[in-house]
């Protein structure tokens, strides 16, 4: 799985909005790749070397898989004689291997440190060995609470990963705040009745969503107000 957006279409309603929503939250949802950390060089050397092993283009195939669960990708595919557990899982450890490169997006170390500890959670599609290896790699520490894609039947675009993340954090789904990096997870977290911020550091493409996009975290904070719910805003003079 990847998550990060190289030329990535959307079938969200465009309208671009970039005043970040102004309510409060009990809780923010982070998706993982291209999100909170870039793994694109390590995710796409690896997939493509496992396209060219089952007769399909790199180039057109590699920018499908981001943001959906591996297992999904491969069985969507119906190649034959393909298992696509056993796949997920040499490509999962494929990845794990394949770390160098990955780094954190801008601020986000200072962003999620900010945030008390039992309000934020990571929800992810890749595995839960692949997820802390790259949060690992990224120097980034483990979250307090982590949803990866054996913790759901469907993964994104269905809204389980997000509603599961809310339900394990005990807040109700309409009071998180979700950011995320692809069309497939701004449609999970709307599926789920939450509003998103779109992530765009790792974008080489302007993508038209609803989500309020940010380049990064480096000029976001997160403000605990006396109540204890959270407000995202952009830094005085930003």
């Amino acid at each position: 799985m990847t998550g990060s957006s190289t030329d990535i279409e959307t079938s969200v309603t465009p309208s671009n909005p970039t005043v970040l929503p102004s309510r409060e939250y009990a809780a923010f949802l982070f998706d993982m790749d291209g999100t909170i950390l870039t793994s694109i060089k390590s995710a796409e050397r690896v997939w493509s070397a496992w396209a060219l092993r089952h007769g399909l283009d790199p180039v057109a195939f590699v920018p499908t898989v981001h943001g959906k669960r591996t297992e999904d990708t491969i069985r969507k595919l119906g190649l034959p004689g393909v298992d696509p557990v056993a796949e997920a899982l040499g490509i999962a450890l494929a990845e794990i291997e394949d770390v160098g490169d990955i780094e954190e997006i801008r601020g986000v170390g200072r962003f999620l440190a900010s945030l008390p500890t039992d309000r934020w959670a990571i929800v992810t599609s890749a595995s839960r060995p692949l997820a802390t290896a790259r949060i690992a790699a990224a120097g980034l520490p483990l979250p307090p609470l982590l949803v990866s894609a054996e913790d759901v039947k469907h993964g994104k675009p269905a809204p389980d990963p997000f509603l599961l993340g809310a339900q394990k954090l005990g807040v109700n789904p309409q009071d998180c705040l979700v950011f995320e990096d692809t069309p497939i997870g701004l449609a999970a977290a709307e599926a789920a009745g939450m509003d998103s911020v779109v992530v765009t550091a790792t974008h080489t493409h302007p993508v038209e969503t609803r989500s309020a996009p940010v380049p990064d975290y480096a000029d976001l904070v997160a403000v605990r107000l006396d109540n204890g719910m959270l407000k995202v805003q952009r830094k005085i003079g930003h």
